[in-house]
């Protein structure tokens, strides 16, 4: 592949790097996002060895990041004639990429801590009903913050599949949640 003009190049890097910083606050791995990056920028697919070569990334990392990519569905392998190499292209519908990371991923989460936070729900309800004095109120107070976090991540799953189906999104719910905690936790709504 032809070299880019250094001061276009340096431009392309910047983008990589701040998509890159991007990927890791959600929770990837820098040097993935630096890859996809590199890869939706250019108009042609480019071989493991170029984007390793520009990205100053190893063999190994290469393939490995590209298998990871691969499996989030983000870069796909593909042909280029002539080539024996294997080619890479980045998936460019941002929309696929980001529902499918809410769908398999932040979805999942909160539908486990729902989980979680029903069990311990029913576990209070039951040491509540046993409980006596201090520790009933202790128990009563603990219950309700836990009911408080339930109706959060039903909240959160309702938005996240309201998102993912194209629907509008009311954030009100989440302002509500969060004041049933702040007068379940003893302060003042609004406070």
């Amino acid at each position: 592949m032809p070299a880019l003009d250094p001061a276009v190049e340096a431009q392309v890097l910047k983008v990589a790097d701040a998509i890159g910083a991007l990927m890791e606050s959600w929770g990837f791995k820098r040097n993935m996002g630096r890859v996809w990056a590199m890869l939706y920028l250019e108009q042609a697919p480019l071989s493991a060895a170029d984007i390793g070569e520009r990205l100053s990334l190893s063999t190994g990392a290469m393939s490995m990041l590209l298998t990871e990519r691969q499996q989030w569905g983000v870069v796909r392998k593909t042909w280029v004639p002539g080539e024996r190499r294997d080619y890479y292209e980045a998936e460019t519908s941002i929309w696929k990429m980001v529902s499918r990371v809410l769908r398999e991923r932040e979805l999942r989460w909160i539908q486990d801590a729902a989980e979680q936070f029903a069990a311990a729900d029913h576990v209070l309800a039951d040491a509540g009903a046993a409980a006596t004095g201090d520790d009933a109120a202790r128990v009563q107070g603990i219950a309700a913050k836990v009911a408080g976090l339930s109706q959060l991540a039903q909240v959160g799953a309702h938005l996240v599949e309201n998102i993912l189906s194209g629907e509008s999104v009311d954030a009100l719910p989440i302002k509500t949640v969060g004041e049933l905690a702040k007068v379940v936790g003893g302060s003042k709504p609004g406070a």
